[in-house]
């Protein structure tokens, strides 16, 4: 294949924002790999239409993870996107970045330079605002970020008053100064078009002489000379071949990519890589440890007033609509679905927000969750939707290999509401969605409570409810964790594979902890902030680079577990 400068391996949310920063000089040349294929699709572009990418397995990885017991049993489908752009090609282009607490957490955690106030520059750089400049935003970056207030459905008002009248205070920004508060998402969408990292990113940096884009490619294994990574050796049209980095590899392939590749090269837990007959590189027992996720029910009600299901149940409103989009880009399908929401402590005392709660003036109470649900088929009479899920959840997951087979689907096992504190969440989320509920003017719009009903009211009921009907909103992290010690942690603060040279994770799998809202935001930030770390480290004199280097090596060593 030849020989470059940078291998990033994934042309996702993070991939595509590398690959442009990377190439923008022109002094390096880059090869972006991407499993997937085109996002040269109406159903990418159009926004309404990840209802159906969200089943299509041309663009969706359709992971499903292992039986929870937590979850009645079930094992729940988890869309990945397989496609230029990735998840931010297939999601529902909230754009929110969580509360500031959330990075100090990471902070806090032993990673320096990744405070709230170290990487709000990096969200304002990537940033072209519907509002312009200010402390809190930016103008003329890549992503444009839509304010939607003017075309919300006008069931959103009711929310918001609803909120109000609970107590929940109404904010106008949830990525400004007030984070707490019930408002209206911002969306990445411009002009009716869904704005993604590729078409952001990538699409710009397309005709540099040095980036090269690779699709339909998947990696199989990294390239080593001792435990210095060399390269990528990839499947392309049943054609094994083989790319080499002469600075580094970078892999953004996801919270369940990374660790799979991580492990299929021989980095992770010696025993469960050995047991596969995986030679060990590198004992790093966190590779695919410390698996985060948002899991959240939705609340169903009947609407006495219309809803978006009087728009899109019926056939002549879907062709209005398909009408009205083709001739104005405006309408229900050139926006999200999901377009009001809170950030709430559900009791005083908390220091911060615990719960997200989403509004959503359509509902499919009809319909079967998971693959089968479609976005365009609501129920047909008015009706909408509410849910909620714990901001920052305490359970740990894990994602590992099922055999040496780089084609086989890892296994995902989530560990939902493993923890006192995630389950005293589900009893919290309950109470807040039913006070908003029974709150005017919003409860004078419901005819009745769908699902779960009026009659399901104890904690016990509830949380048998729950696990019934729960499911992924699709925020895997953490597998990659960022951290200073090699026996916790997969990459340190410079996102530098521990113990490994020239290995580098970017993307949602570094994420020390789960951020309180949707995670395409901060996967963009993290990919934007880690662009400058590898650029300084490539300026950098080469002495103080080994320097720095053998400190870390070093002190992955000490603490990295004996091979026996």
């Amino acid at each position: 294949m030849g020989e470059f400068d940078y291998i990033i391996v994934g042309a996702g949310s993070a991939g595509c924002v590398l690959a442009n920063r990377l190439s923008a000089s022109g002094r390096h040349r880059v090869l972006l790999l991407e499993a997937g294929g085109s996002d040269f699709s109406p159903w990418i572009r159009v926004p309404i239409g990840y209802a159906r990418t969200f089943t299509d397995p041309r663009y969706n990885w359709m992971y499903r993870t292992e039986p929870e017991a937590a979850l009645d049993g079930r094992s729940t489908l988890w869309p990945r996107g397989k496609v230029l752009g990735g998840s931010s090609s297939i999601n529902a282009m909230v754009f929110v970045r969580g509360q500031p607490s959330d990075y100090d957490d990471w902070r806090g955690a032993g990673n320096p330079g990744w405070s709230w106030q170290d990487v709000l520059p990096y969200f304002r750089k990537l940033e072209d605002h519907a509002w312009g400049a200010s402390e809190y935003h930016g103008a003329g970056g890549p992503v444009h970020v839509h304010d939607p207030s003017a075309a919300v459905h006008p069931l959103c008002k009711s929310f918001l008053e609803a909120c109000a009248a609970a107590g929940i205070p109404i904010t106008r920004d949830f990525n400004g100064a007030q984070t707490e508060g019930a408002g209206l998402w911002q969306v990445t969408i411009r002009g009716g078009v869904r704005v993604s990292s590729a078409s952001a990113y990538l699409r710009p940096a397309l005709r540099r002489h040095n980036l090269q884009v690779v699709k339909d490619a998947r990696a199989t294994r990294l390239l080593f000379a001792g435990t210095a990574a060399t390269g990528v050796e990839y499947l392309r049209g049943g054609t094994r071949t083989t790319a080499t980095a002469r600075r580094e590899v970078v892999l953004s392939a996801g919270a369940i990519g990374s660790p799979q590749l991580l492990e299929l090269s021989g980095i992770g837990d010696p025993q469960l890589v050995g047991r596969l007959g995986i030679p060990v590189l590198a004992p790093l027992p966190a590779v695919g440890r410390g698996l985060q996720d948002h899991v959240c029910v939705s609340y169903f009600y009947r609407s006495r007033v219309p809803t978006l299901n009087d728009e899109l149940a019926p056939f002549l409103g879907k062709a209005r609509a398909a009408l009205r989009y083709a001739l104005r880009r405006d309408g229900p399908l050139s926006m999200s679905v999901n377009q009001a929401g809170a950030f709430v402590r559900s009791r005083p005392q908390l220091a911060r927000p615990n719960l997200h709660v989403y509004f959503n003036p359509a509902s499919y109470s009809t319909t079967t969750s998971g693959p089968s649900r479609r976005l365009m088929n609501p129920d047909p009479f008015p009706g909408f939707l509410m849910s909620f899920n714990t901001c920052r959840p305490t359970s740990r997951g894990s994602v590992h290999l099922r055999s040496a087979d780089p084609l086989a689907s890892p296994s995902i096992a989530p560990n939902s509401l493993s923890t006192p504190e995630d389950l005293e969440d589900v009893y919290e989320g309950a109470r807040v969605l039913r006070r908003i509920a029974a709150a005017a003017p919003l409860a004078a719009v419901i005819d009745s409570e769908l699902l779960p009903g009026g009659q399901i009211r104890s904690d016990p009921e509830v949380l048998e409810d729950f696990r019934r009907r729960a499911g992924s909103v699709f925020h895997p992290c953490g597998t990659c964790a960022m951290g200073p010690d090699s026996a916790n942690a997969v990459v340190d603060s410079r996102l530098r594979v521990h113990g490994v040279g020239n290995l580098r994770v970017i993307d949602a799998s570094v994420f020390p902890a789960v951020t309180s809202g949707n995670i395409n935001a901060p996967t963009l930030m993290v990919a934007e902030k880690a662009a400058d770390l590898i650029l300084e480290d490539a300026d950098a004199p080469p002495s103080s680079l080994r320097r720095e280097r053998t400190s870390t090596l070093s002190a992955a060593a000490s603490t990295a577990p004996e091979i026996r």
